[in-house]
């Protein structure tokens, strides 16, 4: 599945050419399997499946900072030897860190 930046005055072209809603996301979707040529225009300006959510009147990705789509369902505030990896690189496992640094100099429990 790869999910696409559809704005909703572009909604009905998408669905003709196969693209399908993910009503949990709230995204417009193509389906494994279908060719994403004509969806270039939906994707990601680097190539790339969007990811995150759109906003739909400005077709604007909208995820926060560190924000990072996981292939499997797993916790990311529990250790997982596969997207251990992922989380380090882009930078979201030393972003919490930091917020667990902070609640700490609070007093705060983690």
């Amino acid at each position: 599945m790869t999910f696409l930046n559809v704005p909703y005055a572009e909604k009905d072209q998408a669905r003709e050419l196969g693209a399908r809603w993910n009503p949990t996301r709230k995204r417009w979707y193509v389906p494994n399997g279908v060719a994403l040529e004509p969806f270039e225009r939906w994707l990601s300006k680097d190539g790339e499946p969007a990811s995150g959510r759109t906003d739909a009147r400005a077709a604007k990705l909208v995820t926060g900072a560190r924000y990072v789509e996981i292939d499997h369902a797993c916790n990311p505030f529990e250790p997982c030897a596969q997207c251990a990896p992922l989380l380090a690189q882009s930078g979201w496992a030393a972003a919490h860190g930091d917020v667990l640094k902070v609640l700490q100099a609070l007093g705060r429990p983690r």
